[in-house]
């Protein structure tokens, strides 16, 4: 179970703070257990600041703490702070990234199973760079056009591997297994089952997907379509 540390202290020397938790990174690498560093502070009173440590587990914070290099940052950290920090132990019960939600979606049941779902998850300006298109679709209309080409060839299914989530961005690398049923790109149907590996990355704005970028292995596919010597 994922742990989350909160440290709640009142400090006037936020810079300093930071060049202190630079300097513990650096002295721990390949031996600290800590895998996200969040510090905030209070809008309404800038000495405030709350510091957030993830770790996978409360055993692994555990063994972060006991590092020697933990227990000198501590001793710097409480010189800088007007008093004694507060510490907070946290077991987190719910981690749920919105934007990992809705590209799992748009992987799993809109494309795959419903396209017109699509326009519950885009924006209508989205835009779609993919380098097999010789210009960039634009608008929802003009993606569910490329989606029912690929329909209409293939009965495919994604297969979702890895997904990371940063900021406004969410990349996923999947597995696309698809039955050549139909004609695709002028190949007639072979009924051959392919599969095909790649990465997207969607950029959201206000929670709907309003750009997106496409890196997989089309040229691959056509081999093994007979299209092309493999």
């Amino acid at each position: 179970m994922t742990f989350v540390q909160m440290i709640d202290c009142k400090t006037d020397r936020l810079d300093e703070l930071n060049q202190l938790l630079d300097i513990w990174v650096e002295q721990t690498g390949g031996k600290r257990t800590a895998t996200h560093s969040l510090v905030t502070r209070d809008r309404s009173d800038s000495t405030h600041v709350i510091e957030f440590v993830e770790f996978p587990s409360y055993e692994d914070a555990m063994r972060n703490s006991n590092l020697p290099e933990t227990d000198r940052n501590f001793e710097k950290m409480v010189a800088l702070c007007d008093g004694m920090p507060s510490f907070t132990d946290l077991d987190v019960v719910r981690d749920e990234q919105l934007n990992k939600g809705a590209s799992r979606r748009f992987f799993l049941d809109c494309i795959s199973e419903n396209p017109e779902l699509l326009r519950e998850l885009l924006t209508y300006d989205y835009r779609d760079h993919d380098p097999s298109n010789p210009a960039d679709l634009v608008g929802i209309d003009a993606f569910l056009r490329e989606v029912a080409q690929w329909s209409a060839g293939f009965d495919f299914t994604f297969e979702l591997e890895d997904q990371i989530a940063e900021g406004d961005r969410v990349t996923t690398r999947w597995t696309w297994h698809g039955l050549h049923n139909g004609q695709f790109m002028g190949v007639e149907p072979t009924s051959r089952q392919c599969t095909m590996t790649g990465t997207t990355t969607h950029r959201f704005r206000e929670g709907m997907i309003c750009e997106a970028w496409w890196q997989y292995d089309r040229l691959g596919l056509m081999g093994q379509l007979g299209v092309l010597e493999m």
